[in-house]
């Protein structure tokens, strides 16, 4: 059974002008209200992009008594982000996104195309795309990027231990997926300081191309 809308929490980060709304998942080990996920919320609000966040059940669980849980399995991961769309009202061009688990189940939902008609969906945007577990490079999870129904863009650390450049470039993907890549990043694209780049640095170049990505869809035919 669906979780109830009314039972999930969510936080709708709006803007005026707004160009789209994005419904952003969290990843597997912190909640929407993650530091990390604070700052890219800014920085997408003020790329004129309204933010819907929201958190899977098992966090709020965890959140509520301070017991560590490992994520819900897939289907209910699944079940909770549909009904949190089936909630959403707008006028905007909708895409739906993602970090690291999250990502990976925004884009298990880009294959509905029942659900990609009925919300009219736009995208997907996957921050930290898990393209397999850590130290397990051959359970690969390129099913949804390989089904995919819509536009993906994978906003991807070069040395990303869940998927890096080296390795991704030998995946078959669907030719709707677009990758960027952040030099030397990692997972959460934060770089080395040898690198000379920072995270902050990363995380506005990510936004940014969000922003292009979005306005190339959103472009009138």
């Amino acid at each position: 059974m669906k979780e109830r809308a009314s039972t999930i929490t969510s936080q709708l980060d709006n803007v005026e002008n707004a160009k789209a709304m994005v419904v952003f998942a969290h990843g597997a080990g912190a909640d929407m209200h993650h530091g990390y996920l604070d700052a890219l919320v800014s920085l997408m609000n003020a790329q004129q992009l309204a933010v819907l966040r929201f958190n899977f059940p098992y966090m709020d669980k965890r959140r509520l008594d301070g017991k560590r849980r490992p994520p819900d399995r897939m289907p209910a991961l699944i079940d909770c982000y549909q009904t949190v769309l089936e909630g959403i009202d707008t006028q905007l061009p909708l895409y739906i996104a993602g970090k690291s688990m999250g990502g990976r189940v925004a884009a298990t939902l880009a294959s509905d195309k029942n659900l990609i008609d009925a919300k009219q969906l736009r995208g997907v945007i996957c921050l930290g795309y898990p393209f397999h577990p850590i130290k397990k490079p051959e359970n690969l999870r390129l099913a949804p990027l390989q089904d995919t129904q819509l536009p993906v863009l994978i906003l991807q650390g070069q040395r990303d231990a869940l998927g890096c450049e080296n390795e991704i470039s030998q995946y078959q993907l669907n030719q709707l997926c677009r990758l960027h890549y952040f030099a030397d990043g990692d997972h959460d694209l934060k770089p080395r300081v040898k690198s000379g780049f920072t995270l902050a640095q990363h995380q506005a170049a990510a936004v940014a191309t969000m922003r292009s990505f979005i306005d190339e869809i959103n472009l009138p035919c």
